[in-house]
């Protein structure tokens, strides 16, 4: 059965200090690419969610990019929450993420959690 993934994308990208900060947008479209190279590879779907609408959009043929409405704290987690809320089967779904309180939130309502650290080293390996 497929799985689907819901990537934290800030939290992924935080999870090595690379310096995305200097290049945010640089960063998230890093990973937006290596999401798509690592779903070309598995049966999988790969919901990425950005903190804030970005101009111009960060786009995908092979995953999708989901958007908090609006930069504010947790906003991006928000979106993730409801994302879970609205699954029609929940426990296919894994969040991935290393937010402590996210986590909490999705397992509540029926999604799996994988660290962030983790999955930043299966989809790009570091050195």
């Amino acid at each position: 059965m497929t799985q689907h993934w819901i990537v934290d994308a800030m939290n992924v990208i935080g999870s090595r200090p690379d310096g995305w900060w200097k290049d945010r947008r640089g960063a998230l479209l890093r990973l937006v690419e290596s999401l798509e190279r690592w779903a070309s590879l598995r049966d999988d779907r790969v919901t990425v969610v950005l903190e804030r609408p970005m101009s111009p959009p960060i786009e995908s043929r092979s995953i999708e990019v989901v958007c908090a409405p609006r930069a504010a704290a947790n906003s991006a987690d928000d979106e993730i929450v409801r994302l879970v809320q609205a699954a029609h089967r929940p426990h296919h779904l894994t969040v991935v993420t290393s937010d402590r309180t996210l986590a909490d939130r999705v397992g509540v309502a029926g999604a799996s959690v994988y660290p962030a650290a983790t999955f930043r080293d299966d989809i790009d390996p570091a050195g």
